[in-house]
């Protein structure tokens, strides 16, 4: 750092240094004197007559001296810590308002003056734009306590005992141990059409987003006469291909094939990552390549290079930057560890509904659907709800994303927060998926609070839980093959009512237990109720249905329907 930058940091350390740590240290120091010198000055009170001191008066008085030194001595500890906090507190304001180099100097070489200066022009200004910094994430971090590990422990066991019980229930069955794993080759059918699509989605987004990006840049350097029809034409044509290339062609090959749910969760949810990389990449470049327009600070527009963008389509994260913190080796052994969680919660997962959920959904929708139905359904549906959302957040958010992080040597690894200590839903919403969150805070949330000019906060966040839960739901209907609002219902109705409810002022163990049991019962109600509606689209077909008849949940009828066939 050079002289001129560290002067606040050094004048920080000289106030610090002139600062009074102990105020009350001379006043307690005199305090404890007074009495001593008191003693000196007239000693002769605590003589006897033939000059011996008092020895029952001096142990007394050394009592309490010892006493006194021992409130001191806590006193000083604790003005102590508190001025060493006050400064640390400061000292970190400081540096962070300095101008901090675009990429740690551990993990990157260093940068010559004209890189600098590009980097500092391209960064996002502090306040404006996601900051990318190295960290860990924090369950490999929590995981190094032995006690918290112990819960990890406890989850392999549990899956442990899942096996045996299926092994042995099998073995009684069948008379021989089954490891077929129907339910999983089911799931992932036709997985060479999945590879297929995936390719052909991944090829466009790196082609046509960057290519329509890469032209209407040139259109803005002066040479054209029309630049703003032109900027119409590429973002109609960009439009035009978010919702026909990404939007519309994968969804058609999902339903005209008839995908199992795991191979159409996999075309979908990379559908949606890879549409809201475009869209990120677009948002984050226009107002650079604007601001070069009406500045002319170099000769070319500053457009990311094709390495900058096929990175960024393949880490973990859903803001663009042209760097990113790096780390500088890749642990091999790290991504293998990763990798082969994830397989096991893969097989966690199968096991959960091999024998918690299909035995108990087999016939349920067979039953006459009432009150009494739907309370034992929601309650029994608890336990292998919250396995999988576990077993979800564990896989994904922790295992997967921290896999790609390593093999890219991507620093910045919160992909989530301490989400299970939330006392609040708007604290829930904002750490379990920071990856997620991000994206809808900075592209959904602050545009509309931009182009509303700040002026409705409660229609922003509306706007955002809206496109959340359309997303969501519109994931489920085309990996389930049918319609049943459950999700956007409870995004809707219970989570902004709960966000409003439980806000960031409820605070303590009590908000938190109201917190956990309502992700409980919810879990309980998504696990029941799509269960039942999915039993109930294999007994109950119809041949020819209306729209409306789509529309209306199957499981509301089909005990009728069976019924009817069976008489």
């Amino acid at each position: 750092m050079d002289s001129g930058d560290d002067s606040p940091v050094r004048s920080r350390c000289r106030d610090f240094s002139k600062t009074p740590f102990f105020p009350n240290l001379k006043s307690s120091l005199a305090e404890e004197c007074s009495p001593g010198c008191h003693q000196q000055g007239n000693g002769d009170r605590y003589k006897t007559s033939n000059g011996k001191i008092e020895v029952e008066h001096v142990i007394s008085k050394k009592l309490q001296l010892k006493r006194k030194a021992e409130h001191l001595k806590s006193d000083l500890m604790c003005q102590f810590d508190s001025h060493v906090n006050k400064f640390m507190d400061s000292l970190v304001e400081e540096s962070a308002s300095l101008e901090p180099p675009p990429v740690p100097a551990i993990f990157s070489p260093p940068l010559s003056d004209k890189e600098r200066s590009k980097l500092m022009h391209i960064r996002p200004l502090q306040g404006q734009g996601k900051q990318f910094v190295s960290r860990r994430s924090l369950l490999d971090e929590l995981f190094e306590v032995n006690h918290i590990r112990t819960i990890y422990h406890m989850f392999i066991a549990l899956l442990i005992i899942f096996i045996l019980s299926t092994l042995v229930v099998d073995f009684i069955d069948e008379g021989r141990l089954v490891l077929d794993f129907d339910l999983l080759v089911y799931a992932f059918g036709q997985f060479p059409l999945v590879v297929c699509t995936w390719i052909g989605m991944f090829l466009s987004v790196l082609l046509v987003p960057y290519n329509l990006f890469h032209l209407w840049s040139q259109s803005q350097s002066g040479s054209c006469s029309h630049p703003r029809l032109y900027s119409v034409l590429f973002g109609s044509a960009f439009l035009l291909y978010q919702a026909l290339g990404l939007g519309f062609l994968p969804t058609y090959v999902v339903v005209t094939n008839s995908l199992p749910p795991a191979s159409c969760f996999i075309i979908i949810l990379e559908q949606v990552r890879l549409m809201m990389k475009a869209h990120s990449f677009v948002r984050e470049n226009i107002p650079r390549v604007l601001a070069w327009a009406k500045d002319k600070t170099s000769p070319n527009a500053m457009v990311p290079q094709v390495p900058q963008y096929l990175y960024f389509l393949f880490a973990p994260t859903l803001i663009y930057r042209d760097k990113y913190p790096r780390n500088p080796v890749i642990r091999w052994g790290y991504v293998a560890t990763k990798l082969l969680q994830v397989l096991g919660c893969l097989f966690y997962v199968y096991y959960v509904f091999v024998r918690l959920c299909i035995p108990q959904f087999h016939s349920i929708s067979l039953q006459l659907f009432d009150l009494r139905a739907m309370v034992l359904c929601v309650f029994n549906s608890i336990l292998p709800g919250v396995l999988v959302l576990f077993l979800g957040f564990f896989a994904f958010l922790h295992c997967w994303l921290n896999a790609f992080a390593e093999m890219l040597r991507f620093a910045d690894r919160m992909f989530y927060k301490d989400w299970w200590n939330s006392t609040s839903f708007a604290n829930y919403y904002r750490t379990w998926n920071v990856v997620v969150h991000d994206w809808l805070y900075y592209y959904v949330y602050l545009d509309f609070l931009r182009m509303s000019q700040k002026r409705f906060r409660p229609a922003a966040m509306l706007f955002v839980f809206t496109v959340s839960a359309v997303v969501h739901e519109y994931i489920l209907a085309i990996c389930f093959g049918f319609f049943y609002p459950v999700l956007f219902c409870l995004f809707m109705c219970f989570g902004m009512m709960f966000n409003f409810i439980l806000h960031d002022q409820r605070k303590g163990p009590i908000w938190n237990i109201v917190m956990w049991t309502s992700l409980f019962l919810g879990q309980g109600v998504i696990i029941c109720l799509y269960s039942q509606e999915w039993y109930a689209q294999r007994y109950c077909p119809l041949k020819e249905p209306s729209f409306l008849e789509l529309l209306k949940p199957r499981s509301w009828s089909c005990h009728l329907q069976r019924g009817l066939i069976v008489d």
